[in-house]
């Protein structure tokens, strides 16, 4: 009996890569440690990786803040260089400073999709699946608003974190086949 349960759980354990360009105040930087230590994962710069380590890894996260309406160009380059991937699933995160009075609630998480949609473009180009997707604001003094104090002041929170921590168990979940 006890070899059977070992055998029904040896299944290989999804490898997982948080990779993360976070560079103003830390923002997306925060939310990517999270995740990855939920999923067990090591978090890298596209500047630290090669498309090649990539395909040592059967579940990648790809995340940044969003400049101009998209991820940080460093993490697009990196997508455009990406070999075709087979059956790797991935998933995408970003902070972002818009204020909460242009966009809340369900409008928020659609800015969050549209403003991912290059990214999520390359990669299922790439024949990445893409699992699932996160957002939540960040402090913001890029331009005029350092002028201000910046917007969204402590963004990301603990409310923000534990969303973060809540999606990466939800991504280990799907990566795993235990939830569709």
């Amino acid at each position: 009996m006890e070899e059977k349960r070992n055998e029904v759980n040896d299944s290989l354990p999804v490898k997982s890569l948080v990779v993360v360009f976070s560079y103003h105040h830390k923002n997306t930087e925060k939310v990517a440690s999270v995740i990855a230590k939920v999923l067990d994962a090591p978090v890298k710069t596209p500047q630290q990786v090669t498309p090649e380590e990539l395909q040592e890894y059967s579940l990648i996260g790809f995340g940044s803040g969003i400049y101009s309406a998209e991820h940080h160009k460093s993490l697009l380059d990196l997508a455009d260089k990406l070999p075709q991937a087979g059956n790797k699933k991935a998933f995408i995160f970003s902070t972002c400073g818009v204020p909460a009075f242009v966009y809340d609630g369900e409008r928020f998480r659609e800015f969050v999709l549209k403003n991912h949609l290059p990214l999520r473009e390359k990669l299922v180009s790439r024949g990445y699946t893409i699992i699932d997707e996160f957002g939540c604001r960040g402090f913001n003094t890029n331009s005029f608003l350092k002028y201000f104090g910046g917007l969204n002041k402590g963004r990301p929170d603990a409310e923000d974190l534990k969303h973060a921590e809540q999606f990466a168990l939800n991504v280990k979940a799907m990566a795993e086949g235990n939830r569709s």
